[in-house]
């Protein structure tokens, strides 16, 4: 799963997406429309925890995948490999200048409702090219021969093309599982789950700086629409915590009034905005977190495992990762009952451990 990182020129996206995924770019890409990829750890206590209770050989955390892909604007839209690593990504991440520094210049006031605004309306733009062009063929086609799957498609992309004409975004469209798979396709960049990253100036009162920036830019309405959220980080404070130990990097947001950095809770929201969860398997050789989509069955989540376990899939040992630290061992769980048996159909939970029986 990817998600791709956009922004205005001059907002910090491409320094965000170095702390994020720790990749060296050079400070002038040779390309400017160039995708960078890189992969981030999603940080998680409840797996860190477990690990203390069975100090395994082996941690391994889930993660996820953050594209970086040039300074969006309708000139860049109309770019065939621009538009197509975008059309690639599962959700956006759109990071807005809040922060002032006279090292980076400003393209413009600084006014988040605006550039939110004015990037959701390229998306849309570009969404309402690509179906006009559709709906001039599939006319053409109902002409020579109508078929209920090419009415059905025509329909829904009418209903689109007006959904996009009131200026609003294909993720606030209501769709059926079947009117999203037939769009699917198209990979229209204004369905796409959104987030928003407030990328905010450093001050002596950060941790509450960050907790109010949402409220305090009127995101809050934008963030509660369907298929998105917003967040706030300070860049200029991560790429220094980026830089630290463990250690220096805890006091260090001690200082500030901060459990943790910014970036975790940026991943956090990654992580739900994609629809994803985590499960885990715990034991002495490895403890592991898994990704799979919220209300995938035990049988599908055995399949992340190895595709053997999905094939062969008996049972699955299961108990919340809470009640295994409390019961500190999974017999002492199996006699207190909160380790028990589940079947394939089994709705997997976020923080579930499971031990799958299999027949392989």
């Amino acid at each position: 799963m990817k998600t791709g990182i956009i922004g205005l020129p001059q907002v910090g996206k491409t320094s965000l997406f170095r702390i994020l995924t720790k990749a060296h770019l050079s400070a002038q890409a040779s390309n400017p429309r160039e995708a960078h990829i890189g992969v981030a750890k999603v940080p998680d206590d409840r797996l860190d925890r477990l690990a203390a209770l069975y100090n395994p050989k082996k941690l391994t955390h889930t993660s996820v995948e953050y594209v970086d892909v040039g300074a969006i604007g309708q000139d860049a839209l109309k770019e065939t490999a621009y538009i197509g690593h975008l059309r690639q990504v599962d959700a956006l991440a759109h990071v807005v200048r809040v922060f002032e520094d006279p090292s980076v210049p400003l393209v413009a006031e600084i006014d988040p409702l605006r550039d939110i605004k004015n990037v959701e309306f390229d998306l849309m733009v570009s969404d309402l090219g690509q179906i006009e062009k559709r709906l001039e063929r599939l006319e053409k086609d109902l002409k020579k021969m109508k078929t209920p799957e090419l009415e059905k498609e025509f329909e829904l992309l009418k209903r689109a093309n007006a959904h996009l004409g009131a200026e609003k975004p294909l993720r606030e469209m209501e769709m059926t599982p079947e009117d999203k798979k037939r769009l699917r396709g198209f990979m229209f960049l204004s369905e796409k789950p959104i987030f928003y990253v407030l990328n905010i100036g450093e001050s002596m009162e950060l941790g509450k700086e960050l907790e109010e920036a949402v409220s305090k830019y009127k995101l809050t309405e934008s963030a509660a629409r369907p298929n998105a959220a917003a967040t706030a980080i300070c860049g200029k404070v991560e790429a220094e915590l980026a830089e630290m130990s463990d250690a220096d990097a805890a006091e260090f947001l001690s200082s500030y009034g901060l459990k943790e950095s910014g970036l975790v809770r940026l991943i956090r929201t990654t992580y739900k905005l994609l629809g994803l969860i985590s499960f885990f398997t715990a034991g002495e050789d490895e403890c592991r977190a898994w990704q799979v989509p919220a209300h995938s069955r035990a049988q599908e989540a055995a399949g992340a495992i190895h595709s053997d376990l999905e094939k062969h899939f008996i049972r699955a040992e299961t108990i919340r990762w809470d009640q295994l630290l409390e019961a500190g061992s999974e017999a002492n769980g199996r006699a207190k009952g909160t380790l028990r048996l589940e079947g394939k159909d089994y709705i997997v939970q976020d923080g579930d451990v499971m031990h799958i029986r299999h027949s392989g």
